[in-house]
């Protein structure tokens, strides 16, 4: 993560929520990671994307909160919480493949319309029998 400026993190222990006793009552062990979006300098497109990928995550004032509490330990939360911030970024930082329009040829599309017909007289064939 070296590519988050330090003045764009800001970090915050909180007491964690389910199992672990009373570890869980007494020790703030999980882990809310809060970085400035603004600070990161990302381009356009990457931001767009960041956007996409954070969701609710990313406040209106442009602040990305990660709260990890996955683990027992303030340690683990917290690089927890900076790797789930680096993945974040790099799968923002990522392009798009464009996608290569494709056409079918004559010959598909002449059976395309031969399996309609087909597909036409079978049930042409259903109907009712007259008898004339």
């Amino acid at each position: 993560m070296a590519d988050v400026p330090a003045d764009a993190i800001e970090e915050k222990f909180l007491a964690a929520t389910g199992p672990g006793g009373q570890n869980v009552n007494k020790v703030a062990t999980a882990c809310q990671l809060r970085v400035d979006v603004f600070r990161l300098g990302l381009a356009p497109e990457s931001y767009r994307r960041l956007k996409e990928i954070a969701g609710s995550r990313l406040t209106a004032s442009g602040t990305l909160v990660i709260t990890a509490r996955r683990y027992r330990t303030q340690e683990a939360n917290r690089q927890d919480a900076r790797d789930r911030l680096a993945d974040m970024l790099a799968r923002a930082a990522e392009r798009e493949t464009r996608r290569v329009k494709t056409k079918p040829s004559r010959a598909a599309k002449a059976r395309r319309v031969d399996a309609k017909k087909g597909r036409a007289e079978i049930k042409a064939g259903r109907g009712r029998v007259r008898l004339d």
